[in-house]
């Protein structure tokens, strides 16, 4: 089908004005699409060029035929997709730059339609849009693929920096700052009408996404309930990230943070999974919080009985007792259990019935504190 436009066949004109219309898409899209403006010279006079014409050339083809884009022109457009995403170009701007291309061969030929000629101009416009709606999904899956194959690379590559740091046997720039997480479900994860599964997935992905946001490169071996992360540098800003990753994971999470050289990772983890397991969180935690904790839970023979001490109690009654101890007094706690004083009052003379130690006297309290860190640090 040859589509004819101020007297001349669409097709035959786009091959002899080719040279002209790819300036002028290049031109346009440097122009319309800022991540271009920012691409090399070179780039846009060699490759981004070459991609143009050749994509210009398919689509005279297409106009002369009536036909759409063969196996072969696609898969052209495929690899050069691939090409944009090794380079780094955004998946958003690879895409424009065929509608970019599609408007400007519009924008310069459709004006100087005659009157007898509009039947051809609605006919353009529907192939047009067939074009778009058979290139795009094309390209874009040229593009993912590449990025699926970049991301698994370099998925692998940090699996295996993580794993030779904790095992001592790699060297890598450092310092870092290991972090021991405990993540609790959401909420969402305990509705009966819910996919536990999605729901967990859906947290532990805005759990990674923050952590990428506040770190160059972390590394990390996490679960929906928690486990290691590496970020690099010192002197992170710890509070304000272990606050943006409790808000995102929308539970409250229990972080233990050492910091340590390469060399020291493997060695740093252990301390913190430790410090972790004594923390009366949620929130942040370092050795320095927890050093009566962390000293009270080293094995010896005072740990069993120590921790027999808080054996009689629920795990609403040892809730209570953690966070009354950490608040220091019934207001606070009742505010953050959710209950009233008096409740977090009747609770107390529980532990004190079942304990024979009261919370509320200054020299039990030491004895309660040692008897809770033991109870975590028991396997």
């Amino acid at each position: 089908m040859s589509y004819v436009i101020g007297g001349r066949p669409l097709a035959a004109r786009l091959v002899a004005e080719m040279p002209s219309f790819v300036r002028q898409v290049v031109s346009a899209l440097v122009e319309r699409v800022p991540a271009y403006s920012q691409l090399p010279a070179e780039e846009l006079s060699g490759d981004i060029y070459r991609v143009t014409e050749h994509a210009l050339r398919a689509f005279a083809l297409v106009l002369d035929s009536g036909e759409l884009p063969s196996a072969e022109e696609l898969r052209f457009l495929r690899e050069s997709a691939a090409r944009r995403a090794e380079e780094g170009v955004p998946i958003d701007v690879v895409l424009t730059a065929y509608h970019v291309g599609i408007q400007v061969v519009w924008e310069r030929l459709v004006p100087e339609a005659r009157p007898e000629e509009v039947q051809d101009v609605l006919a353009l416009n529907a192939l047009a849009l067939r074009y778009l709606q058979l290139v795009t999904p094309v390209v874009s899956a040229g593009y993912l693929d590449e990025r699926q194959t970049m991301f698994d690379d370099e998925r692998s590559a940090r699996a295996t920096l993580l794993t030779g740091l904790l095992a001592g046997t790699v060297e890598a720039q450092g310092p870092y700052v290991v972090l021991a997480l405990s993540v609790p479900p959401h909420p969402d994860e305990l509705l009966p009408d819910v996919d536990t599964a999605v729901a967990s997935r859906r947290k532990l992905r805005r759990l990674r996404v923050e952590l990428e946001r506040h770190s160059r490169e972390p590394l990390s071996s996490l679960t929906p309930e928690g486990g290691l992360a590496l970020l690099p540098g010192e002197d992170l800003p710890l509070e304000r990230i272990v606050a943006d990753v409790t808000r995102a994971a929308g539970v409250p999470v229990t972080v233990a943070a050492i910091a340590a050289p390469p060399s020291g990772v493997a060695t740093a983890a252990v301390l913190a999974r430790e410090v972790l397991a004594v923390a009366s969180g949620p929130g942040l935690f370092r050795l320095t919080d927890v050093l009566l904790e962390y000293q009270l839970s080293r094995p010896s023979a005072a740990l069993g009985p120590l921790a027999e001490i808080v054996a009689p109690l629920t795990e609403e009654l040892v809730q209570t007792l953690e966070v009354y101890l950490r608040r220091g007094s019934r207001r606070p706690a009742a505010g953050e259990l959710h209950v009233h004083p008096n409740t977090v009052d009747y609770r107390l003379r529980r532990v004190a019935e079942l304990t024979g130690l009261d919370p509320t006297r200054i020299e039990h309290v030491t004895l309660l504190t040692a008897a809770l860190a033991a109870r975590r640090a028991r396997p």
